[in-house]
């Protein structure tokens, strides 16, 4: 009886410094380190100046288009730049076009816009195939509402570094090439949503 007695105080003692550890921040085998967390947010592209920040938690980066470009402005200003910054853009997917033909509102412009740059991407493609899952690069242009209910024109991108999260052990330059690859789809949202060409 003395012999479970100590042993349930030792117990008892063990949970209270794991308690104490796991408040302290000490205890990480079960939990997110915050040095993992940096090194993570380090793998992400670079924003301009005036750019919101990345969420490095979240697929997507969004942006507003400038209340003085329009659609049209917009398409040719994606056009433009990004030939000029050596991509290709193979396909376009005018989602709404089609929603209307099936006879849903699509409440606004909704499209994709795939983009290709080989000379950035090809490093991941070869280490690592299975990322040609998320190949090429897809831009969304979008309306949706805003705080006062008006129709506001959006650009938006699937980042190619969170893409890369879900290649096990990806190669330093598969990292380096999504991070470029990420970095020039920023600027490239980022001139034509100004309406720059």
């Amino acid at each position: 009886m003395l012999l479970v007695s100590a042993r349930r105080n030792l117990y008892t003692s063990y949970y209270a410094v794991f308690l104490i550890s796991l408040s302290l921040g000490m205890v990480s085998c079960c939990f997110k380190q915050p040095s993992l967390a940096l090194k993570d947010n380090a793998l992400i592209g670079q924003v301009r100046p005036g750019m919101p920040a990345i969420d490095p938690s979240s697929a997507i980066y969004e942006l507003p288009v400038n209340a003085n470009v329009s659609y049209q402005d917009l398409v040719e200003s994606l056009k433009s730049i990004s030939e000029g910054m050596n991509f290709v853009n193979p396909a376009n997917f005018p989602i709404g076009e089609h929603m209307k033909l099936r006879g849903v509102d699509s409440q606004g412009i909704k499209e994709v816009r795939s983009f290709c740059n080989l000379s950035m991407g090809t490093e991941i493609i070869l280490d690592h195939p299975e990322f040609l899952v998320f190949a090429p690069c897809r831009v969304a242009i979008y309306e949706k509402r805003d705080g006062n209910n008006k129709p506001q024109l959006y650009i938006a991108m699937d980042r190619p570094t969170f893409d890369l999260k879900s290649i096990k052990h990806p190669t330093e330059r598969a990292k380096k090439s999504a991070q470029e690859l990420e970095t020039k789809l920023l600027e490239i949202m980022d001139k034509a949503r100004k309406g720059d060409f």
